[in-house]
């Protein structure tokens, strides 16, 4: 397993549905999420996805940046499996998110899923719960920390919110 990753972007957005856009830092808010993002608050409090995964896409020949796949984090130097269902792990020194849930439905008009025929996403993309909160900004180490906490959902793929 890869000892860490690097936060290379951090996005949001003030609507479901749409793509978000890089921002310089964000606070992650203990059980709510990206301050400021339309999902803080939602049982997907914060979405990640690991730049092997966006790179999956743009071999296909998309032209793809930060945040058009709606995720809050993009990681470089992790791969999805270094991050398992009920994982913890460090952003920054002081932020502690648990994966709570991997993959999800696209929603009506995934502009990736239309572009290419399929989505990364679904099988993908990782949402945590913000279990210890802070500021994190692009450069920051992302480190996975060994054993999980106890109030990991057992969520693989749950579409209550396919926004």
């Amino acid at each position: 397993m890869t000892e860490k990753g690097r936060l290379l972007s951090v996005c949001l957005s003030r609507r479901k549905g749409i793509p978000k856009e890089p921002v310089g830092q964000g606070r992650l808010l203990p059980e709510h999420g990206l301050e400021g993002d339309a999902h803080a608050g939602t049982g997907r409090q914060v979405s990640l996805l690991c730049q092997a995964s966006a790179d999956k896409v743009r071999a296909q020949g998309l032209a793809i940046a930060p945040g058009d796949f709606a995720e809050n984090l993009l990681v470089g130097g992790l791969r999805p499996e270094d991050l398992p269902l009920g994982a913890t792990f460090r952003v920054g020194e002081t932020v502690l998110l648990e994966v709570t849930q991997i993959g999800k439905e696209c929603h009506r008009g995934c502009a990736i899923r239309e572009a290419t025929g399929d989505c990364v996403m679904p099988r993908e993309g990782i949402f945590a719960r913000v279990v210890e909160g802070g500021v994190v900004r692009p450069g920051d180490t992302v480190r996975p920390v060994h054993g999980t906490t106890k109030n990991a959902r057992a969520n693989r793929n749950d579409t209550t919110d396919t926004t």
